[in-house]
């Protein structure tokens, strides 16, 4: 973990949450982590399922370690239970590649651990000063949510049986306006990126600043199934054409034909389940060379991430604050409709509630979108509080997504939020949408 001595909250100031709400939202995280787990198998948990995720075990150790680290030791100077385990934990220090590998504890001690730090961290919740480390609070429990949706990707790569959640059709329904591959135009002008002062944001999502943008179009929704199929029978992925030289190496080195999940008679596995392919839903698990040569194929590109958040924020006058088009209010939500969760994205265009100021449709919380920028900080950035969580990872060919994904929790699914992986992962739940 990060060695750093606990510092102010980050420039601009993070306004502290009421103390019953932070235990209310550290209770909410704990039940769904713990639900999703719920009928996995201990032999589930403690194995590998793909050497590009970690133990479920593990994921619920680290989840752990994290808040004993940052709460019990950092904000709170208690000792830690376990001091090694910071090192075991560590997600640089013990990359997910060896995590199968190294010696680290079992889901029955995993869970143990979760319960005795959660003890201490309320303990220490009673006496804080939440005016100067409430933002401590806020990032762990972020912390958690995100990795929630690890988890998920972990249970989704996973053999048949491992995971079966419940057979749902999600909400929402076309909503009559036009589909397909309509654009919106964007004019030029300036506007701000990044997120204000306020609530807990990352350091990567500061400082905001001003951007000036000149005028593009963007696709009205997410690019469909039903839309890539065409680029598979066109013969996408047998040729070179609208590949990049690195897109198209990295193809033929993996061997991919289609979408992570897409069945050779173009069915859909999920969670163990294999479904019809539904075309009018967002393509999910493609690359960020699939999506590059799908715009390119298209006469189209990426968008820019600056051209994402814009479209996702704005309106021609004033910012549009973002929300996930079907509710979902992290200090309320509780075990009681846990089970009401879909486990995938709905169609596009469904939820009209939930388009931006410019008409821009499915921008949040179906899935995450490639775009063609690289993973780097902001003009005057500031690492905070720990470098390890951005800084590490800037321009190092890290590709960066925006929007969140069905499986994203509320605390995240943020227009400034700044998700990014490398450009061959397709593990995560990600799609994309064209710009031109």
């Amino acid at each position: 973990m990060a060695e750093l001595e606990l510092e102010t909250p980050p420039r601009g100031g993070v306004e502290p949450l009421a103390r019953t709400d932070v235990e209310d939202l550290l209770t909410e995280a704990r039940e769904r982590t713990l639900w999703l787990v719920e009928p996995v198998s201990e032999a589930d948990l403690d194995r590998v399922h793909s050497p590009l995720m970690s133990p479920l075990a593990w994921d619920l150790a680290h989840i752990a370690a994290f808040e004993e680290l940052w709460i019990c030791t950092r904000a709170g100077g208690l000792d830690p239970i376990r001091a090694e385990l910071f090192h075991t934990y560590d997600a640089l220090e013990t990359p997910r590649a060896v995590r199968g590998e190294v010696q680290h504890l079992d889901a029955p001690a995993a869970r143990e651990y979760l319960a005795s730090v959660r003890e201490r961290s309320l303990a220490v919740l009673d006496e804080a000063d939440l005016g100067r480390n409430g933002f401590v609070f806020e990032m762990v429990i972020q912390h958690e949510h995100q990795h929630n949706e690890t988890m998920l990707q972990t249970l989704a790569l996973a053999e048949p049986g491992v995971f079966s959640p419940p057979v749902r059709h999600p909400v929402g329904g076309r909503d009559g306006e036009p589909t397909g591959a309509e654009m919106i135009r964007i004019d030029a002008g300036p506007f701000l990126a990044g997120a204000p002062p306020g609530r807990f944001t990352y350091d990567n999502e500061r400082p905001q600043h001003e951007v000036e943008l000149p005028a593009f179009e963007i696709d009205r929704l997410p690019v469909t199934c039903g839309e890539y199929m065409e680029f598979v029978e066109a013969g996408g992925y047998r040729r070179r054409l609208s590949w990049s030289e690195e897109g198209w190496a990295w193809r033929v080195a993996a061997g991919v034909e289609r979408p992570l999940y897409w069945t050779e008679e173009c069915e859909l596995r999920r969670f163990g389940r294999t479904q019809r392919l539904a075309p009018d839903l967002p393509v999910m698990h493609v690359s960020w060379y699939e999506a590059d040569a799908y715009a390119r194929w298209r006469g189209k590109r990426l968008p820019t991430e600056l051209e994402w958040e814009k479209a996702a924020s704005w309106t021609p006058d004033a910012v549009r604050p973002r929300r996930r088009p079907w509710g979902d209010d992290p200090a309320t939500r509780r075990r009681a409709n846990l089970d009401q969760m879909s486990f995938g994205p709905v169609p596009t265009g469904s939820l009209p509630g939930g388009a931006s100021g410019y008409g821009v449709h499915g921008l949040i919380g179906d899935a995450w979108e490639w775009t063609s920028s690289e993973f780097g900080g902001y003009p005057g950035f500031e690492p905070h509080p720990y470098r390890e969580y951005s800084e590490v990872f800037f321009d190092s060919g890290y590709m960066v997504l925006r929007g969140a994904s069905w499986a994203t929790r509320p605390s995240v699914a943020r227009n400034t939020f700044r998700n990014w992986d490398l450009p061959q992962r397709r593990q995560i739940f990600c799609g994309f949408r064209c710009a031109a």
